[in-house]
């Protein structure tokens, strides 16, 4: 860990897989970074949702063994919460500078530079998607892959910068209301799961509203403002230099910007993978979708999972695998389609982006 007098570091034991929390102390304010795994292993770096911490956004997909075995086996994992987005973290002051999108794409990089890291793959979702991929596009040179879910890029369109702006007074006068969770909870699930079996409200739900409940209302204003005034990303996307996998929800109420981003990025690096009966969260709703697409892609940088941790869902027993589900193409489970020789996944008939 990188030497420094402006940053504190404070051990907690949070979640099974162990790990430790700190907060770091940025040019643009502290932020709270979870570290998780061997340091002396090459870095993955997560950033969630808006009103999501590291627990509500990648829980599910790193509690998935084969994910688990395979992510935490190859990186120490950093996942980085947006300001005020932490457990237990208090109401950031109103004297406190509003930031933008680039203070928080900054703000990586100083995270970065406190652990001394060089270079990092990124694994964003939705708003946490957008400031990782502008991070790269800032600092081509730190980057060494994204994984994107349900991915924003462009700027926001009117009827969703009116629809954030009602948020956003929601969250400021009523706090985090029964009505406000349901607006989020459309943003994070398909219908399918928020309505359940027989009317009863799945698991994931109830735990996602519980975490919504210790979120501090004018945190998420805050973060939720950044991401409204946000600038559209197309220009810079032919000179990334680093390879992508899109994973997107077919529910996902950013389905559409996910394939434009995917059709105006480099064809040679970009590949797209779509999520049947999905909304956003991917990572928690359908994690098991995303094993095999992730480790395919990971070869192409020498990244292999420990055979011998391998379990059911690696052999297609598990329902939601993609060796059993339709919403995988095919063509991705060649060994040619990810990797050095990256190609576009299509799991659609091509339309007009």
């Amino acid at each position: 860990m990188g030497e420094s007098s402006d940053s504190v570091s404070i051990d907690i034991d949070l979640i099974p897989l162990g790990g430790k929390e700190c907060v770091v102390k940025t040019s643009k304010g502290s932020i709270s970074v979870f570290v998780c795994g061997d340091q002396e292993k090459p870095a993955l770096i997560t950033y969630s949702d808006v009103a999501l911490n590291y627990m509500s956004c990648f829980q599910g997909l790193l509690f998935c063994q084969d994910a688990a075995s395979l992510l935490l086996h190859n990186f120490c994992i950093y996942h980085i919460d947006a300001p005020g987005h932490e457990l237990g973290a208090d109401v950031i002051s109103s004297d406190v500078p509003l930031l933008s999108v680039d203070d928080l794409a900054d703000q990586v990089v100083e995270v970065l530079d406190f652990f001394g890291l060089k270079e990092v793959m990124c694994f964003g979702v939705t708003a946490g998607a957008y400031i990782l991929t502008l991070f790269a596009m800032k600092y081509k040179e730190r980057v060494l892959g994204l994984i994107l879910v349900s991915p924003i890029c462009k700027a926001p369109s009117w009827t969703e910068w009116v629809y954030n702006k009602v948020l956003m007074n929601l969250l400021y006068f009523y706090g985090m209301s029964g009505v406000l969770k349901e607006c989020l909870l459309q943003r994070y699930f398909s219908k399918e799961l928020r309505c359940g079996m027989h009317g009863a409200e799945s698991d994931i739900i109830q735990a996602c509203r519980r975490l919504l409940d210790e979120r501090q209302s004018l945190n998420v204003m805050r973060f939720l403002q950044a991401i409204n005034e946000r600038h559209d990303l197309t220009e810079g996307f032919k000179k990334l230099q680093c390879k992508t996998l899109i994973f997107v929800g077919e529910s996902s109420p950013f389905h559409a910007e996910a394939l434009y981003m995917s059709a105006k990025m480099d064809k040679k690096s970009c590949a797209l993978v779509e999520v049947q009966a999905c909304g956003s969260l991917v990572t928690e709703e359908h994690p098991y979708a995303m094993v095999v697409p992730i480790e395919l892609f990971l070869m192409g940088f020498g990244f292999y999972r420990l055979p011998h941790l391998a379990t059911s869902s690696s052999n297609g027993s598990n329902p939601t695998s993609p060796s059993n589900c339709s919403c995988i193409a095919p063509e991705l489970l060649s060994p040619e389609s990810l990797g050095i020789k990256l190609k576009p996944i299509k799991t659609r008939a091509d339309t007009a982006i």
